[in-house]
């Protein structure tokens, strides 16, 4: 079993006064020859945007966009049409196709955005852009998975145009979760908050972990926050 450890302190990190941001894997200024992907992620950047500010219009082409906030507010506003606001609770996915533009700022004029945005290699090239939003706490579960996002066609789970499946969990103190990926082969855990113990590996707050295992174990050492990717290889 190969581990993939990515600590908190290692990934590469901006401050751009307006935007302070880390890159789990290269991205725009940030090129580590080690820390390209993980199958079929290819971004994880965690990003705290200030007040009023934000990402003016640029292009996206042939990826599959997912943005969870963790705090705050985003406005969004794309080429499609969509002008929405995402908050805490919410999950936004933009499949880019054959090419989008769109912009970020973040909607409060006095509290600071934080949110993660990843990226996924898509399962298929040149389709239509989309986009959806959704509210992900309506059935929300603590101390257990709750599935968000999906390759599947599931009712009221957001579809993606990736070969993944993306969980979210709220894992309180002690309590210890076992989970057996059907689809896939790789497993990225993304620590929002907290610190658990996942196959006997510590991750903490803003860690991240990648197993090429279909199984884990999680026990949290005290209330934690998480992302949990089951993952295709790279196309």
């Amino acid at each position: 079993m190969t581990t993939y450890l990515r600590r908190a302190n290692e990934r590469g990190k901006f401050d751009f006064g307006w935007l302070k941001t880390s890159h789990s894997f290269s991205f725009g200024q940030y090129y580590d020859p080690e820390h390209i992907h993980f199958g079929n992620l290819r971004v994880i950047n965690e990003d705290f945007v200030e007040a009023d500010k934000g990402f003016g219009t640029h292009p996206h082409k042939d990826m599959e966009i997912i943005t969870y906030m963790v705090d705050g507010v985003l406005k969004h506003k794309d080429s499609m049409g969509n002008e929405y606001e995402i908050k805490p609770g919410e999950i936004q996915r933009m499949s880019a196709g054959t090419g989008i533009t769109h912009s970020e700022y973040n909607g409060s004029k006095e509290n600071e955005a934080h949110l993660f945005q990843i990226w996924l290699l898509p399962n298929k090239t040149g389709i239509r852009p989309s986009y959806d939003q959704k509210n992900i706490l309506k059935n929300f579960k603590t101390d257990e998975l709750n599935l968000i996002a999906t390759h599947k066609e599931y009712s009221g789970i957001m579809k993606m145009n990736s070969n993944a499946n993306l969980f979210s969990a709220r894992l309180s103190s002690g309590k210890e979760l076992n989970h057996q990926s059907v689809d896939f082969h790789k497993i990225w855990i993304q620590m929002i908050s907290g610190a658990v113990e996942v196959n006997g590996n510590l991750i903490e707050k803003q860690d991240g972990i990648g197993l090429n295992v279909s199984e884990v174990k999680i026990k949290a050492l005290e209330n934690s926050e998480f992302l949990l990717f089951e993952l295709d290889e790279a196309q």
